[in-house]
């Protein structure tokens, strides 16, 4: 049984700013890059039985400057979208929303095509590529390239706990993360961790 490997991809403007970034396509900062050159070390030595990653360009650019090669494009692995909160933070919601919490109160409906989501909604889609993941693992390690909020969901389910239980997993830009299993049981072996 292999590990599964979460990669949360590099630095971009709106990272450093605190804007939530879901559908907004930004590429990595020149640091984000040198985050996602970083991980190689890693990753590139590795062989995947399934890699995956986000279809938006910060999440594949990181992927590619990883060393994790022929990563497929899972529209599942997509950020939580953020609906009307999209490029917006949160003290920014807090001026009139002072006791918003993404995890609990999810977001208003943004432009067409970007409803939002609520936490049970991400944790749908988390399943589904766990569902994915899960036939891979008996063959090897799986590496699953994406966004912060999405994976942090993705943890939480692995681990059996509901989706808004991610909000317990803080997950910093550029690093890696490896959920193994103890005694048959999913557990983090490692979190946040950078080469």
């Amino acid at each position: 049984m292999g590990d599964l490997l979460l990669v949360r991809h590099g630095e971009t403007e709106w990272s450093v700013s605190g804007q939530h970034t879901s559908w907004t396509d930004l590429p990595l900062t020149e640091h984000g890059e040198e985050q996602a050159k970083s991980l190689a070390p890693l990753l590139s030595s590795r062989t995947f039985a399934l890699a995956l990653t986000s279809p938006l360009g910060r999440a594949r650019r990181t992927a590619e400057l990883g060393g994790v090669l022929g990563a497929l494009p899972c529209d599942d692995l997509h950020e939580w979208d953020y609906g009307g909160y999209e490029g917006v933070t949160t003290a920014d919601i807090h001026r009139t929303r002072p006791d918003w919490y993404l995890w609990t109160d999810g977001v208003p409906p943004g432009p067409p095509g970007h409803p939002g989501e609520s936490p049970a909604e991400v944790g749908r889609r988390a399943d589904r590529v766990l569902a994915r993941v899960a036939e891979a693992l008996p063959d090897g390690d799986v590496v699953l390239v994406a966004h912060a909020h999405f994976l942090r969901v993705l943890t939480a389910r692995r681990l059996g706990l509901p989706p808004a239980e991610g909000r317990l997993f803080q997950l910093a830009t550029g690093t890696m993360s490896r959920l193994s299993t103890e005694h048959g049981r999913p557990v983090i072996a490692e979190w946040n961790v950078r080469a």
